[in-house]
């Protein structure tokens, strides 16, 4: 498609196609990113097509109000079949037609999309997995390309890259499935030289699926099962004494270096967690977390997060949008912990109020990432 499309077709709006829900483990949190954005698109610029992923992996044309997807109490919300007829991805070139599948209808067109944002978390959808579905229909999209995307999702070559590019990173024991089931016992001799506490996590999932803090040797094998349920590989860090601190990034419009944000920091304090997990990040955030933006740090360390998290963003070859994710020592030292290239959208999340803070509301920041979206070029590049 052309960056002109919607001129091209009459339509005096670029149409985006807001695409959430997924196969992962966090299907709930992608639902609640989509409440946040569907409220903050401006209608006036943008024609908005929302488009859900069932559990099961069906494509429906889905609700438009931002209230059917947000977290009520302790209810998580879930794209289910009666939430619309079914939807077809165009897979050719240049048929950037969707289509509608209705029971006992004629299947009929919905009209050609001009930019897709994949508000995806985790495995089927933040990993590269849908970002190749887009690249060979030439569908431009929001966010980072099929490689980054799957790199950064995987949290060991994450850091195989990050280490490789010079940026430090934590002490970790990675866990390939045949590792577990052949070699058990030099798994745990690797996670005794890193010393406990450790944190065993599913090495390519997000939003603390599966994380367990172990503090003693006898409760290893118990979490590392736990994360084997949402991932057969498995990473295991050893513990990192510092403050958590988060830097949000963003493309340059203009082809120059990315813009990253005042920093953040999240201390959990209350509510019996140990660490920042999915109840203290999406249940009991009233209670049990402070998230402070800008974190109270002197001027030269902000600076250095900032300086880190644009060549952390560079290095992994990311494109729109990342979070970085830094421990912060007493020493002034900083280690880059992860880096999201879909991080949590929703209107209280950190990426969006990190650049609040910085001058960037949350409309116009829809707005920057989806003008970005346009003006890439598809094919190889």
């Amino acid at each position: 498609m052309s960056d002109n499309a919607h001129l091209e077709t009459g339509r005096p709006r670029p149409r985006v196609a807001v695409v959430f829900g997924g196969r992962s483990s966090e299907h709930a949190i992608s639902c609640v990113t989509a409440a946040g954005v569907l409220q903050a698109i401006d209608r006036d610029a943008w024609d908005v097509v929302p488009i859900g992923i069932t559990p099961n992996g069906r494509w429906v044309l889905a609700g438009d109000d931002p209230k059917r997807w947000q977290i009520e109490g302790r209810t998580l919300p879930e794209v289910t079949d009666a939430d619309g007829p079914g939807v077809i991805v165009p897979l050719e070139v240049g048929a950037g037609e969707l289509t509608v599948l209705e029971p006992g209808e004629v299947p009929r067109l919905l009209g050609a999309v001009d930019v897709v944002f994949p508000l995806l978390h985790g495995p089927f959808g933040e990993d590269g997995t849908i970002q190749g579905l887009l690249e060979l229909a030439d569908v431009r999209y929001v966010g980072s390309g099929v490689l980054a995307s799957a790199a950064s999702m995987d949290k060991h070559y994450m850091k195989v890259l990050l280490d490789g590019a010079g940026l430090e990173v934590g002490p970790y024991v990675v866990v390939r499935p045949r590792d577990w089931e052949r070699l058990a016992d030099r798994v745990r001799e690797d996670v005794e030289e890193l010393g406990y506490p450790v944190f065993v996590k599913p090495a390519r999932a997000g939003s603390s699926m599966g994380i367990t803090k172990v503090s003693y040797a006898e409760d290893l094998d118990a979490a590392i099962d736990a994360a084997r349920l949402h991932d057969p590989k498995v990473i295991i860090e050893a513990a990192i004494v510092g403050r958590e601190i988060e830097c949000a990034v963003l493309e340059s419009a203009d082809g120059g270096p990315p813009a990253t944000s005042l920093p953040g920091e999240i201390e959990v304090v209350g509510g019996g967690h140990e660490f920042y997990d999915f109840e203290a990040k999406y249940l009991d955030t009233e209670h049990s977390v402070r998230l402070t933006c800008p974190a109270d740090l002197p001027d030269a360390l902000v600076r250095k997060v900032r300086d880190l998290a644009a060549r952390t963003f560079e290095a992994m070859g990311c494109e729109g949008l990342a979070r970085v994710d830094f421990f912060v020592r007493s020493d002034g030292s900083v280690l880059v912990n992860e880096l999201n290239t879909m991080p949590g959208f929703t209107p209280f999340s950190m990426y969006p109020r990190m650049w609040e803070r910085t001058g960037l509301d949350y409309p116009a920041l829809v707005d920057r990432l989806l003008t970005l979206a346009l003006k890439r070029p598809t094919g190889l590049r």
